[in-house]
């Protein structure tokens, strides 16, 4: 098998939602750090938007990290993280989106927000996605209360990114503790041996968060 090298830095929701997948396949890969100044020119030749994780096999490329996750299911497919059920497979490629583009996004956009010079600030972002992220904790937690993983009972793409997207997440706008459903899900996803080791990793790098990371995971 052609050696998997992924542009990657262990701190990165997108690329830890990645790693989770390589380790639920059991999959070796080699790990490009992009705090390298090579590693992220390397990056960029190929992708100029700059933007990580990236997946090196041979002379191919891969970038965002749901499409990566389905290439390792083409290179591995014992331990798909798309089911195989069409149905299934729908309900996994959702929840995903709901992940990326519901949690992750506007958690995202509250930290560049912060990012940002004190007197460049909108205060309107802010309020808006942590809106958001308020309408997707709430509608979260009524979906988990009959399911075990994102999808239903077996472990697949969205929670890869459910994982990270919730724990930054909470970090950045805590969930509120009555609800209890989206709770214990995050704690079977910090649970799941894949994203705990993916966790472990970016231990090191937590002092990298704008907001100021938490004690607790």
């Amino acid at each position: 098998m052609t050696d998997l090298i992924l542009y990657s830095h262990p701190f990165s929701s997108y690329c830890q939602k990645a790693i989770v997948a390589f380790y639920e396949k059991d999959l070796p890969f080699t790990q490009r750090m992009l705090e390298d100044e090579g590693a992220m020119a390397e990056l960029k030749a190929v992708w100029p938007f700059g933007q990580f994780p990236i997946l090196k096999e041979g002379e191919r490329r891969f970038a965002e990290a749901s499409i990566i996750i389905e290439r390792l299911d083409q290179i591995s497919p014992a331990t798909p993280m798309i089911p195989t059920d069409p149905d299934l497979a729908l309900e996994a490629r959702f929840m995903d989106r709901v992940f990326d583009n519901h949690v992750q996004a506007n958690q995202q956009r509250i930290i560049y927000n912060a990012l940002r010079p004190e007197g460049q600030r909108d205060p309107l972002i802010d309020q808006e996605a942590r809106a958001k992220l308020e309408t997707a904790f709430a509608w979260l937690n009524d979906l988990m209360a009959e399911r075990t993983w994102a999808a239903g009972e077996v472990f697949t793409l969205a929670d890869c990114g459910a994982a990270p997207g919730l724990l930054y997440a909470h970090w950045t706008h805590a969930i509120p503790k009555d609800l209890v459903h989206l709770w214990a899900y995050r704690r079977r996803l910090l649970a799941r041996p894949s994203y705990a080791r993916a966790l472990d990793e970016a231990r090191p790098y937590r002092n990298y968060f704008p907001l100021g990371a938490p004690d607790e995971p």
